[in-house]
């Protein structure tokens, strides 16, 4: 191997974020424009890239020991496997598997822990209100069990792969799930030589605190109430730059955001102040991931279904 493409390869090695990546289909559109994104990081990274589908196992055939509805459904999954791989500009190989399990979402988990990949990629189409709590969601389900970061999709996501991400956002909450996520956004921010804006959405002061009398006035009472913001906001931007290193060396200087408003409106704020392309955020594990999957109004299920950009998420 020549000297130069082996610098050139090693270099590549040094700042890859990703060397395993797995993409998660049911052949929906919002699944191949997941397929796009994880092409480009794939090339970005030099990572190896696989596709994964998952035939719903069917209570009806399972008494037969060679049903024909499944090995025509079988079929069929093979062949839209080998035009959604065709649609999608690829220099790389890219490995298919198909299975078969009763649950989408433990059987991706599975095999992302067995071909140890580093990064799960997911389309979700964004159902909301009733829909959502009737169908459930197997992209939050995913990435709460999955044993690797998931990034998602949603509907209203732009796709730019050519571009590559400009401005990463890291949301966080100071908790595990964010502790963990901080690394990968750090990694892409200087990969991509990207703006990195850390923020974090103070609690909104319960009505009920000690600190505000019921009696008091008006205007002393909406003094201590902006006293205390201005107190928290202080706080929470001294939280925000201790988390990054010392020795920390970017493209461009961070921005540190501590806002007042709830979760989801706070981090689409920050998108469109900074055109965001790539949101990164931590989620902490919920005591049954099913019972999380279908709370509509959940903040990790808002931000994922109505981001504008990716939404890279790590489970804590």
């Amino acid at each position: 191997m020549p000297v130069a493409e082996a610098i050139q390869q090693d270099v590549v090695k040094r700042c890859s974020v990703f060397q395993e990546i797995l993409v998660a289909t049911d052949f929906s559109k919002a699944s191949r424009r997941a397929l796009t994104e994880a092409v480009a990081l794939a090339s970005e990274n030099d990572a190896h890239l696989s596709v994964v589908h998952v035939l719903l196992a069917d209570w009806r055939y399972e008494m037969l020991e060679n049903p024909p509805e499944l090995d025509l459904e079988r079929q069929d999954a093979e062949q839209k496997l080998a035009e959604l791989i065709q649609s999608v500009p690829c220099e790389r190989k890219i490995e298919t598997t198909l299975l078969k399990q009763s649950s989408i979402a433990e059987a991706v988990a599975i095999e992302a822990r067995d071909r140890a990949a580093d990064l799960l990629v997911v389309g979700t189409r964004g159902l909301g209100g009733i829909a959502k709590m009737a169908l459930g969601s197997v992209a939050e389900e995913l990435l709460r069990i999955a044993p690797c970061p998931v990034m998602t999709m949603g509907p209203h996501a732009d796709v730019s792969p050519e571009s590559g991400f400009k401005s990463i956002l890291f949301a966080t909450d100071f908790g595990k799930g964010s502790a963990k996520a901080l690394p990968l956004a750090l990694g892409l921010a200087k990969l991509h030589g990207a703006k990195l804006i850390l923020l974090h959405m103070i609690s909104p002061m319960p009505v009920t605190s000690a600190n505000v009398s019921g009696y008091a006035p008006a205007p002393a009472a909406a003094d201590e109430v902006q006293g205390w913001v201005d107190a928290s906001r202080k706080h929470c931007l001294q939280q925000l730059r201790e988390c990054l290193p010392v020795d920390l060396k970017l493209v461009q200087p961070p921005e540190f955001v501590a806002g007042t408003d709830f979760l989801p409106e706070g981090i689409f704020a920050a998108v469109e102040k900074f055109h965001v392309d790539l949101i990164v955020m931590g989620a902490n594990h919920a005591g049954s991931a099913k019972v999380a999957a279908h709370i509509p109004w959940s903040a990790v299920h808002e931000v994922a279904r109505n981001a504008r950009c990716p939404v890279l998420t790590v489970a804590g």
